[in-house]
C-alpha cells in the first residue's frame, strides 16, 4: 500500500509541530524550575531578621537544597532514560509545587528547611531529565542548539526568579503569598502540560540497576569532563555565593535596602550569563570556555574591589562581568561534551555534570555561612572570591593547554 504525498506531508508536519511543542515545554520547564530556585533568595534577609536566625542558618537553608538535589541525582539521575521523560517531569513538578506551598507560609526555620529539601528533591529529578529532553528535541538542521538552550534557559530562569521576587517584595506586603502561589500554579500546569508533548525516551530495561547510587561517565568523555570540572566548579560556586549571600551583601555591606536592588544583584549575574552564552553560540567551545573562565576571575576581582569601595553601582557592573563568565564557562563545556553523547546516555551524563555543579553550588555556601558569624560577611566574601579566582585561573589554564 502506497501512502499519498498529501498524507505523508500531513504526517511529517504533525510530527514537526509536536516536536516544536515538546521543545517549548522543555524550555519553559527549565526556566520555571530555575526561577523557583532563585525566587526565595531576595526573601532571605527579611526572613533572617523576622525569624531571628543566625547567618549560618540561612546559608544552610540554601545548602540543603543542593544536598537534597545531589542525593536525588545520584539515585534517580538516569531514571528518565528507562521510564520516559514525561512521568519524571510530572512527578518533579508536583513535588516542586508542594515545596512552593511550604515556602508560601513558612514562619520558622524548620519550615524553610522542609521547603528547600523538597525543592531539592524535585529539582534533582528534573535537572537531568529536562536537559536530556532539550537535547532530544534538538532540530537536526540546527546542531548545537540544544547546548545553547541548556546553557541559556537556566540562567534566564535564575534571573527572572530573583528579579521578579525582588520587585514584588518591594511593591507588596503579601509578596511571599503572591510569588509562591504563582509558582505553585505554574508548576501544576507544567506537570499536566508535559503530556501534550511527545515522549522521546521509550521505556526499556535496567530501571532497578539504574537506581544504585553511582557516578558513571562514558570512557569517551572522561578526560574532557575531568579537565572541565574546575570551570564548572568555579562558575557554580559563583552562583552559589550570589544566591545564598548576594542579597545580604547588598543590604549589609553596601547599605542598599531596596529589595529590587537585592534581587537585581542576583538577576544581573544570571541574566548576563544568559546573554553572553547566546552571543557566544557560534564560537568554538574552547574559545567560549576560555572567555568564561577569564571573565569569572576578572568579574570576581572587580566585585571584591567594589565591595571595598562601598559602591553598589560598581558592584552591579562587576556582577555583570562575572555573570558573562558564569554563562559562557558552562556553555563552552556543554558544547564540548554534548556532541559525544548518544541519546541513551544523556540523562546519566547530565546527572554527573549537575552533581559537580551543585557540589560547587552548595558546599562553599555552607562553609561561608559557618565563617560569617566568626569573621564577618565582608571577610567571608573576600575569601570566597579568592577561591573562585583561583579555580577560574586553574580552569582557564587547563583549557588553554587542551586541544579540544
Amino acid at each position: 500500500m502506497v501512502m499519498s504525498a498529501e498524507v505523508m506531508s500531513g504526517t511529517t508536519t504533525d510530527v514537526v509541530s509536536k516536536r516544536r511543542l515538546g521543545a517549548g515545554v522543555a524550555l519553559g520547564a527549565v526556566v520555571l524550575m530555575m526561577a523557583g530556585a532563585s525566587a526565595p533568595s531576595p526573601f532571605y534577609p527579611d526572613l533572617q531578621v523576622g525569624l531571628g536566625l543566625q547567618p549560618w542558618v540561612m546559608t544552610a537553608v540554601f545548602a540543603v537544597y543542593a544536598v537534597a538535589l545531589l542525593g536525588t541525582l545520584l539515585v534517580f539521575g538516569s531514571v528518565s532514560d528507562h521510564v520516559g521523560r514525561r512521568p519524571v517531569v510530572t512527578v518533579g513538578f508536583v513535588l516542586l509545587a508542594a515545596s512552593f506551598a511550604l515556602f508560601r507560609s513558612a514562619d520558622a526555620a524548620a519550615a524553610l528547611f522542609e521547603a528547600r529539601i523538597l525543592q531539592g528533591v524535585a529539582s534533582g529529578l528534573l535537572l537531568s531529565t529536562l536537559s536530556a529532553a532539550v537535547a532530544d528535541f534538538e532540530r537536526p538542521s540546527r546542531p548545537g542548539s540544544a547546548a545553547v538552550v541548556n546553557a541559556v534557559a537556566p540562567m534566564v530562569g535564575l534571573a527572572v526568579g530573583a528579579v521578579v521576587a525582588g520587585v514584588v517584595l518591594q511593591l507588596s506586603g503579601d509578596a511571599q503569598v503572591i510569588v509562591f502561589d504563582a509558582l505553585v500554579v505554574l508548576s501544576l500546569m507544567l506537570a499536566t502540560g508535559v503530556w501534550l508533548a511527545p515522549e522521546t525516551a521509550p521505556r526499556h530495561d535496567g530501571l532497578l540497576a539504574s537506581l544504585r547510587p553511582r557516578v558513571a561517565v562514558p570512557p569517551a568523555i572522561r578526560g574532557l569532563l575531568a579537565s572541565s570540572a574546575p570551570a564548572i566548579f568555579a562558575g557554580w560556586a559563583t552562583g552559589g555565593l550570589f544566591l545564598s549571600l548576594g542579597a545580604a551583601i547588598v543590604r549589609t555591606e553596601l547599605g542598599a535596602d531596596s529589595h529590587v536592588l537585592q534581587g537585581l544583584a542576583i538577576g544581573a549575574l544570571a541574566g548576563a550569563g544568559a546573554v553572553a552564552a547566546y552571543v557566544f553560540r557560534n564560537r568554538s567551545a574552547r574559545a567560549t570556555t576560555l572567555y568564561g573562565t577569564a571573565a569569572l576571575a576578572v568579574g570576581t576581582v572587580l566585585s571584591l574591589l567594589a565591595l571595598l569601595s562601598g559602591s553598589s553601582t560598581a558592584y552591579l557592573v562587576a556582577v555583570v562581568v562575572a555573570g558573562t563568565g558564569f554563562g559562557t564557562a558552562f556553555f563552552g563545556i556543554l558544547r564540548s561534551i554534548m556532541p559525544l553523547l548518544p541519546a541513551h546516555e544523556r540523562a546519566e551524563v547530565f546527572a554527573v555534570i549537575f552533581i559537580v555543579s551543585y557540589l560547587a553550588f552548595g558546599v562553599p555556601a555552607v562553609v561561608a555561612g559557618l565563617l560569617t558569624p566568626e569573621i564577618g560577611l565582608a571577610a567571608t566574601t573576600y575569601i570566597y572570591g579568592a577561591v573562585v579566582v583561583l579555580l577560574s585561573a586553574t580552569a582557564g589554564l587547563l583549557r588553554w593547554r587542551s586541544s579540544h
